[in-house]
């Protein structure tokens, strides 16, 4: 028998209705989430983790994504540092945690940092080729006993992947001594800076296998690429440019020697570099003077201070996260808008510079 309501519309036709209602419901509700998504700001937390890395990213969807870890030891400051990251960007978790390799300023805190903060996903590029360095091999040990509690999910990044972060597109370049084959969407153009390049030794450490990203939010485009080396560059930028222009370079190694050649600076042509030195570790003379440098770099911003390369080599007080004297932990924050413009906070100063779209 065919049951009826009062509107005479039979009992299985409102239910398919209703089905349709809700399905469509549905589609707006995630229409509507992504398009206010599109229009927030991403949010980047330049850690001080002494001469290591920690960089978090909070995508306008809500998503975060740690890229490193920092230091092991020292009563867990770098976790500390990094957890205060987070808090001040409103998280209770990390969704993926990335790590670049498993050098110990990259890698080793990440078990001080799961203790005190839940995280969804690690991120890295498959196993550990360097055995005779101790540090090296402790951190990739310690990495391998949080995976082994079952606690976690692991992805290994190859490069040409895109990662499930929702809210920027972020494309792996590099990754376990590999780079992309094929030029990235708008690049590809011959570089210049390649017809006079040196020709660099094959690098033997977990470095030339760092895991690079290049992310992507609406018209802004941010390169990281850990501590990739000179001949690993030369593989992204000659003869071809496969990166493309790129808005904010966040310098590689610390802005040591070993990384930061003219084909890759010059090639992509950043407008922003920000360096995650120490006070005593990176900022190398001859490497900060070719970002420095660079064609049209509007500003170079660094955590520390670098001794090293001392009142000629370090960029004026105000885009110094941490000048000289004892260790503050002070952090650069940038706030990117998905139109191309972006601002970069000093938490030393409380000032802020904002840099307008291109």
């Amino acid at each position: 028998m065919n049951y009826f309501d009062f509107t005479g519309k039979s009992v299985s036709a409102l239910r398919s209705t209703a089905a349709k209602v809700l399905l469509l419901m549905s589609s707006v509700l995630i229409a509507s989430t992504w398009a206010a998504a599109a229009g927030k700001a991403l949010q980047i937390y330049f850690v001080d983790v002494e001469g290591g890395q920690a960089t978090l990213f909070v995508s306008p969807a809500g998503e975060s994504l740690l890229v490193d870890t920092g230091w092991p030891g020292n009563d867990g400051r770098d976790a500390e540092r990094i957890v205060a990251a987070a808090k001040k960007a409103g998280l209770s978790k990390i969704d993926f945690v990335l790590l670049t390799h498993f050098h110990t300023d990259h890698a080793g805190g990440a078990p001080q940092l799961a203790a005190r903060i839940p995280i969804g996903t690690f991120i890295d590029d498959g196993e550990k080729r360097e055995s005779t360095d101790g540090p090296t091999v402790q951190a990739w040990q310690a990495y391998k006993k949080l995976l082994d509690t079952g606690k976690y999910k692991r992805i290994t990044a190859k490069p040409g992947d895109t990662l499930p972060i929702h809210g920027i597109k972020a494309t792996v370049v590099s990754s376990d001594g590999a780079v992309i084959s094929s030029p990235l969407p708008g690049a590809g153009q011959v570089n210049p800076e390649c017809k006079n390049a040196e020709k660099y030794a094959t690098d033997q450490t977990e470095n030339l296998r760092s895991l690079g990203v290049v992310i992507t939010l609406g018209k802004l485009r941010i390169l990281d690429l850990g501590d990739l080396t000179r001949d690993k560059e030369m593989q992204l930028m000659c003869p071809m440019n496969k990166l493309g222009k790129i808005d904010i370079y966040i310098v590689s190694h610390h802005g040591w020697y070993q990384s930061s050649s003219s084909a890759l600076v010059n090639g992509i042509d950043s407008r922003v570099a920000i360096m995650d030195n120490g006070a005593k570790k990176g900022g190398t003379p001859s490497a900060w003077d070719i970002v420095k440098k660079s064609p049209h770099l509007e500003d170079l911003w660094q955590l520390h201070y670098a001794e090293e390369g001392g009142s000629e080599h370090n960029v004026a007080e105000e885009f110094i996260a941490n000048s000289k004297g004892p260790d503050a932990g002070n952090y650069l924050e940038l706030t990117a808008q998905p139109g191309g413009s972006f601002d970069v906070f000093n938490s030393r100063t409380q000032k802020t510079k904002h840099y307008a779209a291109h």
